[in-house]
């Protein structure tokens, strides 16, 4: 078997009212359970929750909800998973932040590093001052709250966009994605969506909206982890499992609202019988990459972040000579909306000596 032969999907970057969302656990669950997926991550910020809420962790229905936190007040968002205790929330340079949640025993990943915020509220964003940091697990390469904001410059672009949420959602920034490449190439670096979820009401009365509901974010960025056995029904091996699995970086990200992911693969298999899956690394011996796809698409490959082939379809099989840092994007036409992009797999990393440490 050349991938894990399950996979769970689920979402990360949702906010409750114990920070500044307008939802109670339960209300982020329920939407959840409507929107198909399996797990949800809540990741309320630690200067307002003050508190791991661990209590709320479990099994709601089908849907496994897993409480963590988001650390960082005006830079330097941290996504934060699996602290064994309460981190000190008052911190603000990146390698502090980064620094502490390791010693609470947890691990993370840059949040919206590159945000541009919303015209319409002054371009107001909480990026990464400071990108000089290590010790970090991976980055969220497509949050779609930041991404879908950035195009809201007036009330025109605002009810468009409103509309047409998922269909217009632009893909990770030429900035993310640079960031990412050239970090794999000094080490794995693991990537992850987001929904950056608040669910919040704005306008007065019976004018107020909102724009961008539980319900329409949780089933759009997705996570799809693979794994060896189905996410268990106990909620401290269901954490185990996911928080595994974003480590490794064993998962690929995906914009669901256009089309199911489900079943998306890559892997790459040496002409010797070593085999290689997302987040994996060896050293290089000369193989095949093989991507499936679900639905048709436009597979696009990757070496080090250059593109090395472009094909449609949902199939594609090359012949790789060189090691590198593979990875792969599927974009995929949508109607009227023209070719968006879908999926983001995580990289297979060929490396030309002995493998290299995180």
């Amino acid at each position: 078997m050349p991938t894990p032969p399950y996979e769970s999907i689920g979402c990360l970057h949702v906010h409750t009212k114990y920070s500044d969302g307008a939802g109670t656990v339960a209300d982020v669950a329920a939407a959840a359970q409507r929107a198909g997926i399996d797990f949800v991550v809540v990741n309320d910020h630690a200067h307002m929750s003050c508190a791991l809420h661990r209590e709320d962790e479990g099994f709601y229905g089908d849907v496994f909800v897993m409480m963590d936190l988001e650390v960082g007040i005006r830079h330097h968002h941290y996504l934060a998973f699996d602290c064994r205790r309460m981190p000190r929330w008052d911190l603000v340079g990146g390698q502090e932040i980064i620094d502490e949640v390791q010693a609470a025993g947890g691990f993370g990943f840059l949040a919206h590093p590159f945000e541009k915020g919303m015209p319409l509220e002054g371009y107001v964003a909480y990026t990464w001052k400071d990108l000089d940091v290590h010790g970090f697990t991976g980055i969220c390469l497509w949050n779609f709250s930041s991404r879908w904001k950035e195009r809201i410059a007036g009330v025109a672009s605002g009810l468009l966009f409103i509309l047409f949420k998922s269909g217009f959602l632009k893909g990770p920034s030429i900035e993310t994605m640079t960031f990412w490449d050239r970090s794999c190439i000094r080490r794995r670096v693991v990537a992850v969506g987001g929904a950056d979820a608040h669910h919040k009401r704005y306008g007065l009365g019976p004018l107020g909206i909102r724009p961008l509901t539980y319900e329409s974010l949780l089933g759009a960025i997705t996570v799809h982890i693979l794994s060896d056995t189905p996410l268990p029904k106990q909620p401290t091996e269901a954490r185990r499992l996911i928080c595994q699995a974003l480590r490794e970086g064993s998962l690929f990200v995906a914009n669901d609202r256009i089309g199911t992911s489900k079943g998306f693969r890559f892997y790459f298999k040496a002409d010797q019988g070593v085999r290689c899956r997302m987040g994996q690394e060896a050293v290089f011996s000369p193989g095949d990459v093989s991507v499936d796809v679900p639905l048709d698409g436009e597979i696009r490959l990757f070496r080090d972040g250059i593109l090395m082939e472009t094909c449609r379809g949902v199939s594609l099989r090359r012949k790789v000579e060189s090691p590198g840092v593979y990875r792969v994007e599927v974009h995929r036409r949508v109607g009227l909306f023209g070719v968006r992009p879908w999926i983001f797999s995580n990289p297979i990393y060929l490396r030309p000596g002995p493998t290299a440490e995180r």
